[in-house]
């Protein structure tokens, strides 16, 4: 986010998604790995197929992007 003006304007307009994005699959990450050790919940117990589908969803369209900025980046 510090960094922002040296993206491209469109990628800059998704910016503050992409960061909530990623700040919510990294808090995913652990319990959909190894589950909830307070309450003993194993990972199938604690997330549905549609919260798997919008994880998915959600991550493909932040590496999509930043797959589109390396790439204009590296044919400059």
């Amino acid at each position: 986010m510090e960094n922002k003006e040296r993206f491209p304007e469109w990628f800059q307009a998704s910016l503050e998604e992409f960061a909530s994005t990623s700040r919510w699959l990294r808090r995913e990450r652990e319990p959909s790995m190894y589950g909830d050790e307070e309450t003993g919940l194993p990972p199938h117990k604690i997330y549905t197929r549609s919260y798997a589908s919008r994880a998915l969803k959600e991550a493909k369209m932040v590496v999509d992007a930043v797959s589109k900025v390396i790439s204009e980046g590296l044919s400059k």
